[in-house]
């Protein structure tokens, strides 16, 4: 080692370093220790030295570099080679912003091999900007102190528990919102620093610890802690300061060697005695003592227990709200609570899930639409007290890119709500959770991640929480009164320009975008700062290559402005100013005409890749499954229907837009019941969104005689409706016949066979009376429905007799009675259910629940069908006889 120390004078002996700045040799390098990090230029100096003098380099057991250092990349690649490290310091925060901040590092993942490092027990990834925990991290064998403090993570992997000799965890300053069950296999664990989170519950398994000292969760969401702390024998110091703690068990008191139990600044009105005489104990800023206050929308966890509960099923569409409150359920996951006092008077509450319709529900650039449309009425109704909202909705594919917000329609227009996002920890599913005053339409939605800072006289400073290298900066000045900022970034990677462009020297930064809520442009100059393309520094910049582009809000014009503004650089960054606000993006290319590359760029950002199937059912053909999927989710789609559907290969791959309409033909010999109200002009109507299920099961018939022949048709998917946001180039490129077909797959119906007792009558043999299964209101089902439906039930009739209510032994009886024919099987059950169920309004909600259940969402979908049909008939006939009542206004904006 004595070698490596002399060669740690490189920097002056390069002339690279100024001629004050102090040799390597004696200020970082003791015995087996490289200290880098206290020099800007480290990962350059450690690079030179693994190049130089490998053989020396890889022999070093202590390693410290700065991870706000602008080649930390490139020596990441490096440290799977230093086979003898036993502890890797990759830090940030060695570097201040303008305001005296410190700047996290760029660290966001570390290499695969890096789980190589058999002898790594000291690792500190902490001040970067590190979202998920590299999965490389738990093959480290010998890791016994992990630091990732002041990072961005949400969630630590399942498997977190692999990590066996842990004895040091500190995640402070992170984003957790909760914690894997696998913690409580960290059996060396002594010292566990989760504070200033997010956590709002605490697995049972974190009791396990059972070596652990200290254990610091103070600056969380917690209402409560679980009993299994108690068996935290050796727990000397547990912080839980600053939760919302409203209960502590007693258990605590009995842990033997706690010496410090800090219960402060919580929501706790009694704390247990034997707690509250330890001499150690610190509660002062609790409530203790108060009374309850009365009941506020954040107050839901510990208030609904007192509340009442209302669970709704299937087909049921609306609930009596009172001024005791309530909280429910529906059967969809969705879920409500109405704290006391909200409703002075009962309220009747109606909802239903809609369908979205891309002519009301209108989506901005890089919108992911994330659920149905919940309508909630009677709409414009205010409610005393604040009511809460849980919806369901799936996630989006790009987390760090986009926050998902509710959204709701108010005055003529969409608004974004303050949301709250969780993930269930037993079911994994994730909710949106808002506050409103008043009923209306709601839907989740991804967007780009959105900051936002209101503008005063004196000026301000706005960054990107996405990319915090971009920044905007507010001189004093700037304006007369405060005004509204938002700022949102859109990352573009080398790989997509590469790709879209053709063309390997193509470089562009992150997109961003500026909006106020003031049509003036400001008084001065707005200084914005840009990071350079990949792979530009100030060093190697060719500034006749760089072209700064402004794009109008739609994204159809970029314009070059690179000469009329004055461009400053840095090693990383570009700086200039402006006055009004719309898109910007900062291009590194030789190509002229930068503005049409632009802007074929930007619009292929907004297109998905998709593939259409057509499958049919293995036991009735007839039963075709048509779904327009993204590319990425073809084979899992695939895998999970190949045990009931057959059919051929997906179609070739072709592009869409979020909220794009598409419809589906049957040609050559095939055809469906056009009487569907999503049927146009014989034509399956569908609307693509990226993360829901663009899917519909249908029955398909044919006019061919199919007794001695089978028909060979084809389903053909064309374009249509194009929505408002798409660029007029791609609109325009999409009219005429030809440029309407997207994709063709074949269809087959088998030849039919002959059955013994050829054409037996309409119900094959059976007498039953007329039936009008529902109400007038809602429209009937009547037997001919019933016959329809019947022909499409297949083997699946006993599940289906069991759903709607018949017992065991009627469904053994008519199996009997009709053992020699399925169809007459089917028939009497249905036929039978239907006689016993005639004067039950509600029976025809409990035939599609059956459905539902039998899992024959394609017979659920007919029946709702005919329903909404009879529904808009009874409307029709009632508006010819001026009878209907007239909508309220906010009902009729929406109608046009």
């Amino acid at each position: 080692m004595q070698k490596m120390a002399e060669l740690l004078g490189l920097g002056d002996e390069c002339g690279e370093g100024t001629s004050g700045a102090p040799t390597l040799a004696g200020s970082c390098l003791a015995d087996n220790r490289l200290n880098l990090d206290v020099y800007p230029d480290g990962c350059r100096r450690f690079l030179q030295l693994f190049k130089e003098q490998q053989g020396e380099v890889v022999q070093v057991e202590f390693l410290r570099l700065s991870s706000n250092d602008c080649l930390l990349d490139t020596t990441l690649g490096s440290l799977p080679h230093l086979k003898h490290l036993k502890s890797l310091v990759l830090k940030g925060g060695h570097a201040r912003d303008e305001f005296g901040s410190y700047q996290h590092g760029s660290l966001t993942s570390l290499p695969p091999d890096f789980g190589n490092l058999s002898c790594l027990t000291h690792l500190d990834l902490s001040f970067n900007r590190l979202s998920t925990l590299p999965s490389c991290i738990l093959h480290l064998p010998s890791l016994c102190v992990l630091l990732v403090s002041h990072n961005s993570l949400v969630t630590l992997p399942e498997d977190f528990g692999h990590l066996s000799k842990l004895t040091f965890f500190s995640a402070m300053k992170n984003q957790l919102k909760d914690l894997p069950q696998s913690i409580g296999e960290l059996s060396m664990l002594q010292n566990l620093d989760l504070s200033e989170n997010a956590l709002e519950l605490l697995p049972e398994q974190i009791g396990n610890l059972h070596n652990c000292t200290e254990l610091d969760l103070s600056g969380n969401r917690l209402l409560s802690i679980p009993d299994s702390l108690a068996n935290l024998k050796s727990l000397r110091r547990l912080h839980l300061h600053s939760n919302l703690l409203v209960t502590v068990p007693a258990s605590l008191a009995s842990l033997p060697n706690l010496s410090r139990l800090d219960l402060q600044n919580n929501c706790l009105r009694a704390i247990p005695a034997e707690i509250q005489t330890l001499p150690f104990v610190h509660i002062r800023g609790n409530p203790l003592g108060e009374t309850e206050p009365s009941l506020q929308a954040g107050n839901y966890i510990s208030s609904t227990r007192r509340l009442k509960r209302l669970s709704l099923a299937s087909g049921e569409g609306s609930f009596t709200v009172t001024s005791g409150g309530c909280s429910v359920v529906l059967a969809c996951g969705i879920r409500f609570y109405f704290p006391p006092g909200a409703a002075s008077d009962p309220l009747r509450i109606h909802f239903r899930s809609l369908t979205p319709d891309p002519q009301w529900v209108k989506l901005r650039h890089h919108d992911v639409l994330l659920s149905r449309v919940l309508e909630l009425q009677p709409h414009g109704v205010q409610f005393k007290q604040e009511v809460q909202i849980w919806m369901p909705y799936i996630p989006p594919q790009t987390p760090h890119q986009h926050e998902v917000v509710v959204r709701t329609f108010s005055e003529q227009s969409w608004s974004d709500l303050k949301t709250r996002v969780k993930q269930k920890r037993k079911s994994k599913k994730c909710v949106a959770h808002c506050c409103v005053l008043h009923f209306s339409w709601f839907l989740v939605v991804s967007r780009l991640v959105q900051n936002e800072c209101k503008v005063p006289v004196e000026g301000t400073l706005l960054f990107s929480s996405v990319d915090p290298n971009i920044k905007v900066i507010f001189p004093p000045g700037v304006t007369k009164e405060p005004r509204s900022v938002k700022l949102q970034v859109l990352p573009v990677s080398a790989e997509e320009i590469q790709e879209i462009t053709a063309s390997a020297g193509c470089r562009a930064s992150p997109l961003l975008y500026l909006s106020q809520d003031s049509t003036v442009d400001f008084l001065k100059p707005v200084r914005i700062q840009l990071p350079l393309p990949p792979g530009v520094t100030g060093l190697n910049l060719d500034q006749s290559r760089l072209h700064i582009l402004h794009g109008d809000l739609e994204g159809q014009t970029w314009n070059d402005i690179t000469s009329e503004v004055v461009l400053e650089f840095t090693h990383l960054y570009a700086v200039f100013e402006v006055t009004h606000f719309s898109w910007y993006w900062l291009w590194y290319t030789t190509k002229t005409y930068i503005g049409g590359i632009a802007k074929k760029v930007y619009e292929r950002l907004r297109l998905y890749q998709v593939n259409f199937i057509a499958l049919q059912r293995k036991k009735d053909p007839e039963q075709v499954l048509l779904q327009c999927v993204p590319k990425h989710k073809v084979d899992p789609v695939l895998k999970k229907l190949q045990d009931r559907y057959r059919g051929p290969e997906p179609s070739d791959m072709v592009e869409m837009f979020e909220g794009e309409q598409f419809f589906a033909a049957f040609e050559r010999g095939i055809s469906i019941d056009t009487d569907r109200p999503d049927c146009v002009d014989g034509r399956l109507s569908f609307i693509f969104y990226s993360h829901l299920k663009n899917m519909k099961e249908i029955y398909v018939t044919s006019p061919v005689d199919r007794k001695g022949q089978a028909v060979k048709g084809q389903v053909s998917f064309y374009r249509g409706a194009v929505p408002d946001s798409i660029p007029e180039d791609a609109s325009r490129r999409r009219k005429g016949p030809d440029s309407l077909w997207l994709a063709t797959l074949p269809i087959k119906l088998p030849q039919l066979k002959p059955r013994w007792d050829e054409n037996p009558g309409p119900l094959y043999g059976f007498s039953f009376p007329p039936l009008n299964l529902g109400n007038a209101e809602t429209g009937y089902l009547t037997q001919a429905n019933l016959l329809s439906i019947a022909r499409r039930v297949g083997a699946d009739w006993q599940s289906i007799g069991l759903n709607l209510g018949l017992t065991y032994q009627q469904i053994e009886r008519i199996g009997y009675n009709n053992r020699e024919d399925l169809n007459k099987q089917i028939l009497d059950m249905l036929f039978s259910w239907a006689q016993q169920n005639s004067e039950d309004p509600g029976c025809v909600n409990k035939l599609i629940a059956a459905m539902k259940e039998s899992g024959r969402q394609d017979i659920a979908d007919e029946v709702e069908a005919i329903i909404e049909l009879g529904r808009q008939k009874y409307s029709e006939s009632i508006r010819r006889v001026g009878l209907e009542q007239e909508s309220s206004t906010e009902d009729s904006a929406i109608a046009m």
